[in-house]
Formats: C-alpha cells, sequence, structure tokens
C-alpha cells in the first residue's frame, strides 16, 4: 500500500517530540513544493512547534528566499548535498527554528543536471550540526514528494532520539 501523510503516525511524533522539547521546525522545499510543512499541519496544535517554510522551486530562490550562496549553486548545483545542507541551515535562520530542513532532488520523469528521478538530498540542520541524507527513492513524481517527505520526517526524528 502506497504511503500516505494522514495514515502515518510521523507527524504526530515529530510534533510530540518537538513540544516535549520545546523546539521547533522550518523547511526550504523544492521538489516537494511544501508538502512537508503542509503534512507537519495535519497535527492539531502544529503551531507550536512548526514555525513555517519556504518553497524554493525554482533555482534562483534557494538564494532570494534561503539564503543558499549562489556561488555553491553555482559550482554543486541545485541539486546536491551542499544545497540541501545550505538550505536546512538558511531557513533554520530564517524562520528563527530550533531545526531546519532542506528538501533538493528530481521527481522525475526527467533527468536533471546529471541527476536520475527519485534522487533526493536531505538535509537537517540543528545547534548541533548540520546533517545530509541522500535517498534514491522509487515510483512516480508523488510516489517520491511523498518518501521525500517521510525520509526528511525519520532524519530528524533519528536526530531527536
Amino acid at each position: 500500500m502506497p504511503h500516505r501523510p494522514d495514515d502515518d503516525d510521523r507527524p504526530a511524533r515529530l510534533h510530540r517530540l518537538l513540544l516535549a522539547r520545546g523546539e521547533t521546525v522550518a523547511a526550504a522545499e523544492s521538489l516537494t513544493a511544501g508538502l512537508f510543512c503542509a503534512t507537519l499541519a495535519t497535527v492539531p496544535g502544529a503551531s507550536a512547534t512548526l514555525r513555517g517554510g519556504v518553497i524554493v522551486y525554482a533555482t534562483e530562490l534557494k538564494t532570494a528566499l534561503a539564503g543558499v550562496p549562489a556561488d555553491l549553486l553555482a559550482a554543486h548545483g541545485p541539486v546536491s548535498p551542499e544545497t540541501a545542507a545550505a538550505l536546512a541551515e538558511g531557513v533554520r535562520g530564517r524562520c528563527a527554528a530550533s531545526w531546519g530542513i532542506g528538501l533538493t532532488g528530481v521527481a522525475g520523469p526527467d533527468p536533471v543536471d546529471g541527476h536520475g528521478p527519485g534522487r533526493v538530498y536531505l538535509g537537517v540542520a540543528g545547534a548541533d550540526g548540520t546533517d545530509v541524507v541522500r535517498l534514491d527513492l522509487p515510483g512516480d513524481r508523488a510516489a517520491v514528494r511523498r518518501a521525500a517527505v517521510a525520509g526528511a520526517m525519520d532524519a530528524l526524528l533519528a536526530r531527536l532520539a
């Protein structure tokens, strides 16, 4: 059965853990186009832990809205571990959140800059540093986007554990 955000307990677990720690999260979303924040917002009381986010689908908006250095984008491209880390760090600072999540990748069906469909990089930035997770996800655009959100939640849950 395919993953559906509304039948998954990840958002509620994430909210409970953040709430217990008095922490918040913000996201800079490229391929997921707001799905991470929208999924977290399904939890009642999410406003206590979800600061907000930016949709940075267009490459130049990664710089303008999330603070990704233009020279980093020029050197590594929009789909890279470096960009995922910079997205997470930038949105964390700009939204004054405890945690920043950066999601970038290729939902498909066509490759982007040499990366095939399903290649996703997730950045998780906190006070103790930034981690990047690489995923190679199967499925169509919708499946890749949903799995990227689940992967980002799993990555943050792991940092909170």
